[in-house]
């Protein structure tokens, strides 16, 4: 039986699809020995599949998710090539990759996975599954500019949307984003005039940084799954709401 690549390559834990076709595009992946195309088709009894030169083991491997505190500095990227990536940086035994991107200045909770549909899910922005951040800027943040960080901003051309946002003292709130723009919250931040000085991801969806230490990781209990995975399974019940005190 024949499978699009992109495919092949999310069930057996290599990235998501969107990833795949990346890494297809830029001439990673190669079937039989010759540089795979996009939508290519591929046949796992007889087809010889390849990813930076390494070939892969047929058969999905047995699901994987991993809760890991991640610092600042480290990449969110699984080419091992990159200095200070994170794949590098955990040493897990078995193949996984980031499940989306936490920014290389930014710290706190990022998740990840050898399964690729669950990552496609998680971060596609059609379901619009919460991710909660702490946020830190430069000065006393005004009720008003809360305010229009919650209602949203134009960034990169386009609204934002409303964001839920809890503050927390004079110079930190907590927002809940469900998209995922390239440095949407320091941009927004940017546009009312505020430097972000810190900034860490507590919460994937159902999942809690808790006291995770800085560099630690720990697998998700096997409630944190099946919870997750009932969300994803129902679309518009993405998250947690901000608990108000």
């Amino acid at each position: 039986m024949k499978t699009r690549l992109n495919k092949f390559l999310a069930d057996r834990g290599v990235c998501s699809r969107r990833e795949a076709d990346r890494m297809i595009a830029d001439g990673l992946v190669q079937i039989n020995g010759v540089v795979a195309k996009l939508g290519t088709l591929v046949d796992e009894a007889v087809d010889d599949v390849a990813v930076r030169g390494k070939l892969l083991t047929t058969g999905r491997p047995k699901p994987i998710i991993i809760a890991f505190h991640k610092p600042i500095g480290l990449i969110t990227s699984a080419d091992e090539r990159l200095h200070d990536n994170v794949i590098t940086y955990l040493g897990f035994k078995e193949r996984i990759f980031p499940v989306g991107r936490l920014d290389v200045a930014s710290s706190g909770l990022l998740l990840l996975t050898n399964d690729g549909r669950l990552s496609e899910a998680i971060t596609h922005p059609r379901y619009d599954h919460e991710k909660e951040y702490e946020v830190t800027v430069d000065r006393p943040i005004k009720a008003a500019d809360l305010h229009r960080l919650e209602s949203g901003l134009i960034v990169l051309g386009s609204r934002t949307k409303t964001a839920p946002v809890e503050r927390v003292n004079d110079r930190t709130f907590r927002i809940i984003l469900t998209e995922g723009r390239n440095r949407q919250i320091r941009r927004m931040c940017e546009e009312i005039g505020y430097e972000v000085i810190k900034l860490k991801r507590i919460r994937v969806m159902n999942i809690k940084l808790g006291a995770l230490p800085i560099g630690e990781w720990r697998e998700l209990t096997d409630r944190e799954s099946s919870l997750l995975r009932d969300l994803l399974r129902e679309p518009g019940k993405g998250g947690l709401a901000i608990a108000k005190k």
